[in-house]
């Protein structure tokens, strides 16, 4: 019979039987088995101590690893994966947070989960794929190779945007060393509402002729302050090294000069000479220096960085090279191949790539690796007998590959790898590799669930 409220609250909760919660379960049994992934993580954590007042002895390397799988696997924020750690008993079991812990804060997350590098993540995946290759499930001997681009977060790079971004930057730095000490007597104006009127003027003038004048008060205002900055920082500099907070707002402040001059360069020879900056030149973000230039198919452009992902059989994903500009598809084969090699100690049988991998040199180059089947997406002149022992093995690769395609669709929906919202180049390749880590964990648990589901 229905009640109007429960009359007394239930002791303990008993285990959910949720789809979600067997995930967990057994992901931390397949992270568990393979004892040498804390391993890793602990050496990161001891390498890079957080600074963070987490318990007496602060989170352990399995708390740390299976922190930041929640994180990228549910999309959290630091904030709301601090919280689901202390609400959700699913999170507290598969974390190991007893009824007598608080759980952890966001700063301490934080701090600890970048601790890990980048190279710690792909070694932790490697580890998973030696993993499925002993229970059956991947042995690489099926691959397929494709491109896409992680983006960085960052607006679009107008130039006067950048202009504004570092005037106001270099102000804020300019206020807080005439707060933080006093004896400097520093000397500036806070031009910052003179700059971001100029910079919404821009954005609402419809010819050239009219925004160059605007660029032109734009670039002496940015001026003005970059000049200012360079001598707090010569009169931070003069109060001594034992002095560290002034150190290291001098070192801020020549980090921010540096691209500020970048910026006024680059603006200059665009708007009022003319003269197209290459894209390797060219700076996009003063918060995010490292990002490239990406322009996919001749069409659409992306500011962040190219990646070269291989997927297995098993959906897994097997490699992903973080890549330094924007090369040719053309010019990846091999070593996405020779990846292969390093990670398998032998050269998979079949290999299917996107259309822009190809190219007959390629092709020889592949075969000469004793890969029996090699399939292009587009043939760029050559023959299908050519690239595979047959056309019907042929059409299967090139089916086999647009399986990729959907693998990187569900890497930026569910893992977020579509935008990189950590900050710094070393932060960005750690997110590429934890988003990729949590994914293949979230798929190996299916794998295991599936049977048993059934």
């Amino acid at each position: 019979m229905r009640m109007k409220n429960a009359q007394q609250k239930q002791l303990v909760n008993p285990a959910p039987n949720h789809i979600k919660a067997k995930e967990y379960q057994v992901i931390s049994d397949i992270l568990d088995s393979n004892s040498e992934i804390y391993d890793l993580a602990y050496n990161d954590l001891v390498k890079h101590p957080a600074k963070t007042k987490a318990g007496a002895k602060g989170m352990t390397a399995e708390q740390v690893v299976k922190a930041a799988i929640v994180k990228q696997k549910e999309g959290y924020s630091y904030e709301d994966l601090e919280f689901h750690l202390m609400d959700s008993d699913t999170c507290k079991d598969f974390l190991q947070i007893g009824i007598a812990q608080k759980g952890f804060k966001k700063s301490a997350l934080c701090a600890n989960i970048k601790s890990l590098s980048a190279e710690t993540w792909e070694k932790i995946n490697e580890a998973l794929l030696a993993y499925s290759k002993q229970e059956g499930i991947e042995k690489g001997r099926e691959v397929r190779i494709d491109c896409t681009v992680v983006e960085s977060n960052i607006h679009d790079p107008h130039d006067s945007d950048l202009l504004w971004d570092c005037t106001r930057v270099l102000t804020r730095h300019l206020e807080f060393a005439d707060e933080s000490f006093s004896g400097l007597d520093i000397q500036y104006n806070n031009n910052t509402t003179r700059a971001k009127r100029r910079m919404t003027a821009i954005h609402y003038a419809r010819t050239k002729k009219q925004r160059k004048p605007l660029y032109t008060d734009l670039l002496k205002v940015t001026t003005k302050t970059r000049n200012s900055a360079e001598k707090a920082v010569e009169a931070l500099e003069e109060l001594g090294p034992h002095i560290f907070e002034a150190q290291a707002l001098a070192v801020d402040m020549k980090n921010v000069i540096q691209l500020t001059d970048q910026v006024i360069d680059q603006t200059k020879k665009r708007v009022f000479e003319g003269i197209s900056v290459a894209a390797s030149d060219k700076i996009v973000s003063i918060f995010e220096p490292h990002t490239d230039i990406i322009i996919k198919d001749r069409r659409e452009t992306y500011f962040g960085h190219k990646i070269c992902i291989t997927g297995g059989k098993s959906n897994l994903i097997l490699d992903c090279n973080i890549l330094e500009g924007n090369p040719a598809d053309s010019t990846l084969t091999q070593e996405m191949v020779d990846r292969q090699f390093d990670i398998y100690t032998r050269f998979p049988l079949k290999v299917s790539f996107d259309g822009g991998f190809a190219s007959k040199n390629n092709l020889n180059d592949l075969k000469d690796r004793c890969i029996k089947d090699v399939c292009f997406s587009k043939k760029r002149g050559m023959d299908e007998k050519d690239m595979c022992r047959s056309r019907r093995v042929y059409k299967r690769l090139r089916n086999f590959r647009a399986g990729i395609e959907s693998g990187i669709s569900w890497l930026k929906r569910s893992f977020g790898l579509g935008v990189c919202i950590w900050k710094g180049l070393r932060s960005f390749r750690s997110y590429v590799w934890a988003s990729i880590v949590a994914a293949n964990l979230t798929t190996l648990a299916r794998i295991r669930l599936t049977p048993a589901e059934s």
